[in-house]
């Protein structure tokens, strides 16, 4: 009897584990989502939600072969434990790999010698931690990202300009500033459903003799030290984009 009631719990425990990781996950993501709680707060529930799923998959397993030939009701408490815990972990464990090739800097630019200068948005006052300097920065990278570099474009400056504040429009980011003066667009962006929030920096200047137009862009991730590539997907991405358009 007291073998039977070890195994009923240990797929209840599962169940019990698998929803509990799953609640939390999804109450702290959209309280961060509307600013209820901090980003970085939201997160971390999303990875405590995480290891909730990881203890259900072991503990959905051991019930699952426990009751497979004696109680169905558990070993249904069990499957449904797996179904729910396994894609939720399997998802986490994932994204390391995933991004394993992107250094952990946050601050991505197509001109390190130069870097655009945010004058509207304010740069994060901790923006070097993790790489404590300008040099190391830089060092890290060109390392990275040999890749990103000024992009020319065959039309002047004005048209690249307003091509460039359309574009960042359709992507559905919120522009603070667009100086025709300046040549410059800074505007923020929303990642993900937590929406993270990375600023971002256009400039154009002209190039041979203003028939051309050469644009730098700058992506900054207002918090966290590493941005698993994202902000070099999104400059490439916008890029390309406006290069094409």
């Amino acid at each position: 009897m007291a073998d039977k009631k070890w195994k009923n719990r240990v797929s209840r425990i599962a169940l019990g584990l698998a929803v509990a990781g799953l609640a939390i996950a999804a109450l702290g993501l959209t309280l961060a989502r509307y600013d209820m709680i901090a980003k970085i707060a939201g997160f971390t529930s999303l990875l405590f939600g995480g290891a909730l799923a990881v203890i259900a998959v072991f503990a959905g397993i051991t019930g699952l072969i426990a009751n497979l030939r004696t109680s169905p009701r558990s070993r249904n408490a069990a499957i449904l434990a797996l179904v729910l815990s396994i894609p939720y972990a399997g998802f986490l464990m994932s994204r390391p790999m995933s991004a394993s090739a992107a250094p952990t800097i946050h601050d991505i630019t197509t001109n390190l010698a130069d870097p655009p200068v945010f004058k509207r948005l304010t740069l994060r006052a901790d923006n070097l931690v993790g790489v404590d300097t300008v040099e190391n920065w830089r060092t890290i990278h060109a390392a990275a990202y040999p890749d990103l570099k000024p992009v020319i474009i065959a039309r002047p400056v004005s048209d690249v300009l307003s091509d460039a504040e359309r574009l960042a429009r359709e992507n559905g980011w919120e522009i603070a500033a667009a100086d025709s003066s300046s040549g410059q667009i800074e505007a923020t962006a929303s990642v993900s459903y937590i929406r993270f929030q990375d600023d971002v920096v256009i400039r154009v200047r002209p190039a041979e003799g203003g028939a051309k137009s050469s644009v730098d862009m700058r992506s900054v991730s207002r918090v966290g030290v590493g941005d698993l590539g994202t902000n070099a997907k999104r400059i490439h991405a916008f890029l390309e984009a406006l290069r094409t358009r």
